[in-house]
């Protein structure tokens, strides 16, 4: 059973606050081909907390309403650390 356009919206919004380019999003579900969702996590993080499982929800709920999730943790993202100088715990890594 296919899920209409407006149903994965309304999932997909579930417990969010704001949803940036709903617009956008909306037409490429139209589209119907399956999203491929990324998300990137930075193994040399000082921890992981329970805001992660947010994003890893919604991650889940993409995948369940048939697109591809796709999970990054690497040595790029790793390498990167926090770009904006703000946290001295994570800093730009070599390679």
């Amino acid at each position: 059973m296919q899920t209409s356009v407006e149903e994965q919206l309304l999932l997909i919004k579930r417990g969010v606050i704001d949803l940036i380019g709903e617009a956008q999003l909306a037409e490429k579900l139209r589209s119907g081909k399956p999203l491929r969702v990324k998300a990137g996590f930075d193994p040399t993080a000082a921890d992981l907390h329970l805001g992660h499982t947010v994003l890893l929800q919604k991650l889940r709920q993409f995948q369940q309403l048939g697109h591809q999730v796709v999970f990054l943790i690497g040595d790029f993202t790793a390498t990167i650390g926090d770009p904006s100088g703000r946290s001295e715990t994570r800093p730009m890594l070599s390679l």
